[in-house]
Protein backbone atom coordinates (compact mmCIF):
# COMPACT_ATOMS: atom_id res chain seq x y z
CA UNK A 1 0.00 0.00 0.00
CA UNK A 2 1.39 3.32 -0.66
CA UNK A 3 1.31 6.09 1.67
CA UNK A 4 0.21 9.84 0.79
CA UNK A 5 3.02 11.92 0.79
CA UNK A 6 0.66 14.86 1.80
CA UNK A 7 0.43 13.33 5.44
CA UNK A 8 3.75 13.43 6.19
CA UNK A 9 4.86 15.03 9.30
CA UNK A 10 1.04 15.98 9.72
CA UNK A 11 -0.03 17.05 13.71
CA UNK A 12 -3.70 16.17 14.95
CA UNK A 13 -5.51 18.63 16.94
CA UNK A 14 -9.04 17.55 15.79
CA UNK A 15 -10.57 16.07 12.81
CA UNK A 16 -10.24 19.74 11.46
CA UNK A 17 -7.13 19.23 10.68
CA UNK A 18 -7.62 16.72 8.07
CA UNK A 19 -9.58 16.72 4.93
CA UNK A 20 -12.37 14.74 4.25
CA UNK A 21 -10.55 12.63 1.90
CA UNK A 22 -7.91 12.59 4.41
CA UNK A 23 -9.81 10.94 7.41
CA UNK A 24 -10.90 8.33 5.30
CA UNK A 25 -7.83 7.87 3.88
CA UNK A 26 -6.72 6.89 7.57
CA UNK A 27 -9.35 4.66 8.02
CA UNK A 28 -8.12 2.73 4.94
CA UNK A 29 -4.59 2.46 6.14
CA UNK A 30 -5.81 1.52 9.38
CA UNK A 31 -7.60 -1.73 8.23
CA UNK A 32 -4.77 -2.08 5.81
CA UNK A 33 -2.15 -2.10 9.07
CA UNK A 34 -4.41 -4.68 10.90
CA UNK A 35 -4.05 -6.47 8.25
CA UNK A 36 -0.90 -6.55 8.03
CA UNK A 37 -0.79 -7.50 12.05
CA UNK A 38 -2.58 -10.26 11.47
CA UNK A 39 -0.41 -11.78 9.01
CA UNK A 40 1.95 -11.68 11.75
CA UNK A 41 3.92 -9.05 10.28
CA UNK A 42 6.10 -6.64 12.99
CA UNK A 43 7.70 -4.48 10.38
CA UNK A 44 10.08 -1.25 10.64
CA UNK A 45 8.53 1.27 9.03
CA UNK A 46 8.63 3.13 12.05
CA UNK A 47 12.14 1.67 13.16
CA UNK A 48 14.33 4.09 14.92
CA UNK A 49 10.83 6.08 16.22
CA UNK A 50 10.77 7.59 19.25
CA UNK A 51 7.38 8.96 20.83
CA UNK A 52 6.52 10.54 23.58
CA UNK A 53 3.13 10.00 25.21
CA UNK A 54 2.67 12.72 27.75
CA UNK A 55 -0.54 11.66 29.89
CA UNK A 56 -2.21 14.20 32.11
CA UNK A 57 -4.94 11.49 32.53
CA UNK A 58 -5.16 8.38 33.60
CA UNK A 59 -6.01 5.23 29.94
CA UNK A 60 -6.01 2.00 29.12
CA UNK A 61 -6.74 2.54 25.87
CA UNK A 62 -4.59 4.78 24.42
CA UNK A 63 -2.21 4.47 26.22
CA UNK A 64 -1.64 0.88 25.24
CA UNK A 65 -2.92 1.07 21.76
CA UNK A 66 -0.08 4.22 21.38
CA UNK A 67 2.86 1.59 22.71
CA UNK A 68 2.10 -0.98 20.74
CA UNK A 69 1.39 0.91 17.83
CA UNK A 70 4.80 2.13 18.15
CA UNK A 71 6.37 -1.13 19.04
CA UNK A 72 4.87 -3.25 16.12
CA UNK A 73 6.80 -1.40 13.52
CA UNK A 74 9.67 -0.48 14.88
CA UNK A 75 9.60 2.31 17.71
CA UNK A 76 9.59 3.23 21.14
CA UNK A 77 7.18 4.46 23.20
CA UNK A 78 7.90 6.63 26.40
CA UNK A 79 5.40 7.55 29.02
CA UNK A 80 5.57 10.34 31.08
CA UNK A 81 2.95 11.10 33.49
CA UNK A 82 2.27 14.37 35.73
CA UNK A 83 4.53 13.15 38.39
CA UNK A 84 7.62 12.61 35.28
CA UNK A 85 8.02 15.75 33.84
CA UNK A 86 7.44 19.50 35.13
CA UNK A 87 4.72 20.12 31.86
CA UNK A 88 3.03 23.53 32.66
CA UNK A 89 4.13 23.14 37.05
CA UNK A 90 7.75 23.80 37.21
CA UNK A 91 8.64 24.92 32.93
CA UNK A 92 6.13 26.05 30.68
CA UNK A 93 4.64 23.89 28.44
CA UNK A 94 6.54 25.84 25.79
CA UNK A 95 9.97 25.12 27.12
CA UNK A 96 8.86 21.27 27.20
CA UNK A 97 7.73 21.09 23.88
CA UNK A 98 11.18 22.94 22.63
CA UNK A 99 13.08 20.18 25.07
CA UNK A 100 10.41 17.18 23.48
CA UNK A 101 10.99 18.32 20.24
CA UNK A 102 15.09 17.91 20.30
CA UNK A 103 14.85 14.31 21.51
CA UNK A 104 12.10 12.87 20.01
CA UNK A 105 10.12 11.92 16.76
CA UNK A 106 6.65 12.56 17.62
CA UNK A 107 4.07 13.35 20.86
CA UNK A 108 0.85 12.00 21.66
CA UNK A 109 -0.56 13.95 23.99
CA UNK A 110 -4.17 13.09 26.65
CA UNK A 111 -4.82 15.31 29.35
CA UNK A 112 -7.24 18.75 29.92
CA UNK A 113 -6.68 21.80 28.22
CA UNK A 114 -6.75 21.82 24.42
CA UNK A 115 -4.58 24.89 24.56
CA UNK A 116 -1.77 22.44 26.03
CA UNK A 117 -1.69 20.39 22.87
CA UNK A 118 -2.09 23.63 20.36
CA UNK A 119 1.33 24.76 22.41
CA UNK A 120 2.93 21.12 21.62
CA UNK A 121 2.35 21.53 18.13
CA UNK A 122 3.24 25.14 17.37
CA UNK A 123 6.49 25.03 19.94
CA UNK A 124 7.63 21.08 19.22
CA UNK A 125 8.62 21.50 15.76
CA UNK A 126 7.43 17.38 15.44
CA UNK A 127 4.09 16.13 15.12
CA UNK A 128 1.93 16.24 17.82
CA UNK A 129 -1.29 14.35 18.46
CA UNK A 130 -4.44 14.58 20.23
CA UNK A 131 -5.11 11.72 22.39
CA UNK A 132 -7.67 13.45 24.43
CA UNK A 133 -8.36 16.89 25.86
CA UNK A 134 -11.55 18.31 27.73
CA UNK A 135 -12.71 19.69 24.01
CA UNK A 136 -11.79 16.54 21.54
CA UNK A 137 -11.00 13.62 21.33
CA UNK A 138 -10.18 12.44 17.95
CA UNK A 139 -8.30 9.41 17.81
CA UNK A 140 -11.44 7.94 19.24
CA UNK A 141 -13.44 8.72 16.28
CA UNK A 142 -11.39 7.21 13.56
CA UNK A 143 -11.26 3.99 15.33
CA UNK A 144 -15.62 4.23 15.85
CA UNK A 145 -15.36 4.67 11.89
CA UNK A 146 -13.24 2.30 11.38
CA UNK A 147 -15.25 -0.49 13.22
CA UNK A 148 -18.38 0.27 11.07
CA UNK A 149 -16.58 0.28 7.98
CA UNK A 150 -15.49 -3.24 9.09
CA UNK A 151 -19.26 -4.27 10.40
CA UNK A 152 -21.27 -2.51 7.23
CA UNK A 153 -18.56 -2.03 4.39
CA UNK A 154 -19.43 1.34 4.19
CA UNK A 155 -19.90 3.90 6.25
CA UNK A 156 -21.52 6.73 3.55
CA UNK A 157 -25.29 6.90 4.71
CA UNK A 158 -25.63 4.93 7.85
CA UNK A 159 -27.30 6.51 10.66
CA UNK A 160 -25.17 6.66 14.48
CA UNK A 161 -27.09 8.43 17.00
CA UNK A 162 -25.12 9.26 20.32
CA UNK A 163 -27.24 9.29 23.39
CA UNK A 164 -26.08 10.89 26.85
CA UNK A 165 -23.73 13.98 27.60
CA UNK A 166 -23.74 15.70 24.64
CA UNK A 167 -21.70 18.67 25.02
CA UNK A 168 -18.71 16.00 26.02
CA UNK A 169 -15.04 15.51 23.67
CA UNK A 170 -16.26 12.48 22.48
CA UNK A 171 -19.81 13.94 21.03
CA UNK A 172 -17.81 16.67 19.46
CA UNK A 173 -15.53 14.82 17.50
CA UNK A 174 -18.31 12.19 16.89
CA UNK A 175 -20.39 14.90 14.98
CA UNK A 176 -17.37 15.83 12.91
CA UNK A 177 -16.09 12.62 12.10
CA UNK A 178 -19.90 11.54 10.73
CA UNK A 179 -20.06 14.63 9.31
CA UNK A 180 -16.95 14.28 7.04
CA UNK A 181 -17.89 10.34 6.73
CA UNK A 182 -21.18 11.01 4.93
CA UNK A 183 -22.97 9.57 8.17
CA UNK A 184 -26.03 11.10 9.18
CA UNK A 185 -25.70 11.72 13.05
CA UNK A 186 -28.13 12.46 15.90
CA UNK A 187 -27.15 14.14 18.99
CA UNK A 188 -29.79 13.34 21.70
CA UNK A 189 -29.22 14.73 25.00
CA UNK A 190 -31.07 16.63 27.44
CA UNK A 191 -31.41 20.13 26.86
CA UNK A 192 -29.19 21.09 29.75
CA UNK A 193 -26.53 19.35 27.81
CA UNK A 194 -26.80 20.52 24.23
CA UNK A 195 -23.69 20.93 22.28
CA UNK A 196 -22.40 24.34 21.49
CA UNK A 197 -24.43 25.51 18.31
CA UNK A 198 -21.69 27.19 17.02
CA UNK A 199 -20.11 23.55 16.84
CA UNK A 200 -22.94 22.05 15.37
CA UNK A 201 -23.53 24.46 12.63
CA UNK A 202 -20.03 23.76 11.51
CA UNK A 203 -20.34 19.94 11.64
CA UNK A 204 -23.70 20.58 9.37
CA UNK A 205 -22.35 22.77 6.62
CA UNK A 206 -19.57 19.72 5.89
CA UNK A 207 -22.15 17.24 6.35
CA UNK A 208 -23.79 18.98 3.52
CA UNK A 209 -21.08 18.20 1.42
CA UNK A 210 -21.24 14.73 2.11
CA UNK A 211 -24.93 13.89 1.79
CA UNK A 212 -25.69 13.49 5.23
CA UNK A 213 -27.28 15.49 8.36
CA UNK A 214 -26.76 16.49 11.89
CA UNK A 215 -29.54 16.90 13.91
CA UNK A 216 -29.80 17.31 17.79
CA UNK A 217 -32.78 15.88 19.86
CA UNK A 218 -33.91 15.35 23.12
CA UNK A 219 -36.66 12.25 23.17
CA UNK A 220 -34.47 8.86 22.88
CA UNK A 221 -36.92 6.93 21.62
CA UNK A 222 -37.49 8.81 18.63
CA UNK A 223 -34.11 9.88 17.71
CA UNK A 224 -33.00 6.17 17.41
CA UNK A 225 -35.52 5.13 15.02
CA UNK A 226 -33.74 3.76 11.32
CA UNK A 227 -30.21 4.40 13.58
CA UNK A 228 -27.58 1.67 12.08
CA UNK A 229 -25.42 2.09 15.37
CA UNK A 230 -26.23 3.87 18.81
CA UNK A 231 -23.33 4.77 20.35
CA UNK A 232 -22.94 6.06 24.10
CA UNK A 233 -20.32 7.28 26.79
CA UNK A 234 -19.94 7.99 30.60
CA UNK A 235 -22.51 10.31 32.27
CA UNK A 236 -19.98 11.72 34.07
CA UNK A 237 -16.28 12.49 32.87
CA UNK A 238 -12.82 12.92 34.48
CA UNK A 239 -13.07 16.03 36.20
CA UNK A 240 -16.43 16.41 36.78
CA UNK A 241 -17.11 13.67 39.89
CA UNK A 242 -18.51 16.55 41.89
CA UNK A 243 -21.54 16.88 39.52
CA UNK A 244 -22.34 12.79 39.71
CA UNK A 245 -25.24 12.96 41.19
CA UNK A 246 -26.82 15.99 39.22
CA UNK A 247 -26.02 13.86 35.78
CA UNK A 248 -27.03 10.49 37.30
CA UNK A 249 -30.45 12.32 37.58
CA UNK A 250 -30.56 14.25 34.26
CA UNK A 251 -29.74 11.50 32.04
CA UNK A 252 -31.14 8.50 33.88
CA UNK A 253 -34.03 8.30 30.43
CA UNK A 254 -30.97 8.09 28.18
CA UNK A 255 -29.86 4.56 29.45
CA UNK A 256 -29.02 2.16 26.27
CA UNK A 257 -31.73 -0.93 26.95
CA UNK A 258 -32.59 -3.75 24.37
CA UNK A 259 -36.06 -2.39 24.05
CA UNK A 260 -34.14 1.15 22.95
CA UNK A 261 -32.58 -0.78 20.76
CA UNK A 262 -35.07 -2.75 18.79
CA UNK A 263 -37.01 0.49 18.84
CA UNK A 264 -34.32 1.62 15.81
CA UNK A 265 -36.24 -0.93 13.42
CA UNK A 266 -32.80 -2.30 13.15
CA UNK A 267 -32.72 -5.01 15.35
CA UNK A 268 -33.11 -7.72 12.99
CA UNK A 269 -30.20 -6.16 10.25
CA UNK A 270 -27.84 -3.46 10.51
CA UNK A 271 -27.40 -2.62 13.81
CA UNK A 272 -24.29 -2.74 16.46
CA UNK A 273 -23.71 -0.94 19.93
CA UNK A 274 -20.46 1.25 20.44
CA UNK A 275 -19.31 2.53 23.49
CA UNK A 276 -15.46 4.14 23.54
CA UNK A 277 -14.52 2.23 27.10
CA UNK A 278 -14.72 2.42 30.29
CA UNK A 279 -18.14 1.79 30.50
CA UNK A 280 -20.58 1.38 33.30
CA UNK A 281 -22.71 -1.53 32.58
CA UNK A 282 -23.13 -3.51 35.77
CA UNK A 283 -21.77 -3.52 39.00
CA UNK A 284 -18.52 -5.52 38.57
CA UNK A 285 -15.73 -3.10 39.35
CA UNK A 286 -15.07 -0.40 42.49
CA UNK A 287 -16.59 2.88 40.75
CA UNK A 288 -19.85 1.47 39.98
CA UNK A 289 -20.83 -1.22 42.82
CA UNK A 290 -23.03 1.89 44.20
CA UNK A 291 -24.77 2.31 40.86
CA UNK A 292 -24.79 -0.90 38.78
CA UNK A 293 -25.73 -0.01 34.56
CA UNK A 294 -25.75 3.80 33.75
CA UNK A 295 -25.40 4.26 30.49
CA UNK A 296 -25.89 0.96 29.29
CA UNK A 297 -27.09 -1.92 30.50
CA UNK A 298 -25.52 -5.50 30.77
CA UNK A 299 -28.10 -6.84 28.47
CA UNK A 300 -27.43 -4.55 25.28
CA UNK A 301 -23.50 -4.53 26.19
CA UNK A 302 -22.70 -8.17 26.05
CA UNK A 303 -25.28 -8.77 23.36
CA UNK A 304 -24.55 -9.68 19.62
CA UNK A 305 -24.83 -6.11 18.75
CA UNK A 306 -21.98 -4.78 21.07
CA UNK A 307 -18.61 -4.26 18.77
CA UNK A 308 -16.99 -2.29 21.53
CA UNK A 309 -13.79 -4.70 21.59
CA UNK A 310 -13.21 -4.52 18.29
CA UNK A 311 -13.73 -1.09 18.75
CA UNK A 312 -11.06 -0.48 21.81
CA UNK A 313 -8.64 -2.53 19.19
CA UNK A 314 -9.25 -0.55 16.56
CA UNK A 315 -7.71 2.49 18.75
CA UNK A 316 -4.34 0.69 18.24
CA UNK A 317 -5.02 0.39 14.51
CA UNK A 318 -5.57 4.32 13.96
CA UNK A 319 -3.37 5.10 15.94
CA UNK A 320 -0.87 2.83 14.11
CA UNK A 321 -2.15 4.86 10.90
CA UNK A 322 -1.49 8.58 12.38
CA UNK A 323 2.11 7.24 13.32
CA UNK A 324 3.29 5.50 9.66
CA UNK A 325 1.49 8.40 8.00
CA UNK A 326 3.40 11.12 9.34
CA UNK A 327 6.86 9.21 9.96
CA UNK A 328 7.00 5.84 7.82
CA UNK A 329 10.93 5.41 7.19
CA UNK A 330 9.33 3.87 3.83
CA UNK A 331 6.64 5.26 0.99
CA UNK A 332 4.67 1.94 0.67
CA UNK A 333 4.77 -1.29 2.44
CA UNK A 334 3.14 -4.71 1.97
CA UNK A 335 0.23 -6.57 3.95
CA UNK A 336 1.08 -10.11 3.52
Amino acid sequence: MKLNPALKNRSLMSLNDFSDEEMLELIDLAIALKERRDNGIRGDLLSRKNFALIFEKSSTRTRCSATIAAQDEGGCATYLNGNDIHLGAKESVKDTARVLGRMFDGIMFRGFAQDTVEKLREFSGIPVWNGLTDDFHPTQILADLMTMKQCFGSVKGKKLVYIGDGRNNVANSLMLGCAKAGVNYVNCTPPELNPLPELVEHARKIAAKNGSTVEVMHNPEEAVVGANALYTDVWVSMGEEAKKAERLKLLAPYQITMDLMKKTGNADGELIFLHCLPAFHDDQTTASKDTGALEVTDEVFESKYSKVFDEAENRMHTIKALFVSALANKDEFETK
